[in-house]
């Protein structure tokens, strides 16, 4: 808490994340969006720890400069996951999916079980 010239409380109001910025931000589909922003991070990492410029990214993944930009800007809107499995193939990345039920909080509604499991990318 914080106080004021008048020594006086001030209260501040936040609120608990749910661990997905996209969820707590509105936006649709915030696990997809979640899932894709980390294999974008993923892929943008390979391609600075190899050094690569844009038109070596653009020849090696076989993509055009407007797809290549959204890469970098991570615009997650314009790229499918499917994309995103292919480029981390490509740039030499093993991918494994694991399919497993879900785990469920302790506090979770009732009313919401079997609705949806979650997504998650480990690197390894």
């Amino acid at each position: 808490m914080t106080t004021n010239s008048h020594n006086e409380e001030e209260k501040i109001e936040f609120e608990m994340s749910s661990g997905n910025v996209f969820a707590d931000l509105g936006f649709e589909q915030p696990q997809e969006m979640l899932l894709k922003s980390e294999l974008v991070r993923q892929i943008n990492s390979i391609i600075q720890t190899q050094g690569s410029d844009g038109d070596q990214t653009k020849e090696v993944l076989d993509i055009d400069e407007n797809i290549r930009s959204n890469l970098s800007k991570g615009k997650l809107t314009e790229l499918t996951i499917e994309q995103l499995l292919r480029y981390l193939n490509i740039l030499g990345k093993d991918l494994e999916i694991v399919l497993k039920p879900a785990t469920i909080p302790h506090n979770f509604p009732k009313e919401k079980l079997g609705q949806r499991g979650n997504l998650k990318v480990t690197a390894v």
